[in-house]
């Protein structure tokens, strides 16, 4: 009884993280009216990371709980995307994301080796969203228009999951996956800290 409890506390906390998870970063670049340091490749890929990952959950019918926060992730994600897109006066480009992330969507589940190949690929794309973000902020030396608390809510919510999918399904290729993710989280949190302007003190 209490592993079930522990379990339902973990699904729903982390679906109601995730569905405030991109509102701190929205806001943050709302207010600043820019996306300095937030990187367009990092998104891109996150986006598709996460339509293979929910893709496969439910190509194989696992329990909705493991994954009924990827389409609220994927909502927010565009909107961020939108605001980036705003902000660097590329906002024409959406329509042709769009077109392509539809029709990659559809087809992922037109064969079973199709999106068993995506997914085995699946940790590589979204390992390589968290290194574009790093590299972003590398170059950028600027994490004014980076939220530390949506980094750090990622963080909580792929050691949730760790927890969940141990318990639930104990699929290798998701553990791993979620394991990859949490750590590169922590390490964009601290390199988003690092980052953070500091006041000066005036004499």
């Amino acid at each position: 009884m209490d592993g079930n409890l522990t379990l339902h506390l973990a699904n729903f906390s982390t679906l109601f993280v995730c569905m405030v998870l991109k509102f701190p970063q929205i806001f943050v670049m709302m207010r600043a009216r820019a996306s300095t340091g937030v990187s367009l490749n990092s998104l891109l890929l996150e986006l598709l990371g996460f339509i293979v990952f929910m893709s496969y959950q439910m190509y194989y019918d696992y329990p909705p709980l493991t994954y009924l926060e990827y389409p609220i992730l994927i909502a927010q994600d565009v909107i961020v995307l939108l605001l980036i897109l705003h902000y660097n006066r590329n906002l024409k480009h959406s329509l042709i994301y769009a077109a392509l992330f539809v029709g990659g969507w559809q087809l992922l589940t037109v064969q079973k080796w199709v999106i068993d190949l995506a997914m085995s690929l699946c940790t590589f794309i979204s390992a390589s969203s968290k290194l574009a973000q790093l590299q972003c902020l590398w170059q950028s030396k600027d994490s004014r228009q980076v939220s530390t608390l949506t980094w750090a809510l990622a963080t909580y919510t792929c050691l949730a999951r760790i927890f969940t999918t141990v318990i639930t399904t104990g699929d290798t290729q998701v553990l791993i996956r979620f394991v990859v993710m949490t750590i590169l989280n922590m390490w964009v949190t601290v390199t988003v800290i690092y980052y953070k302007p500091h006041a000066v003190k005036q004499d």
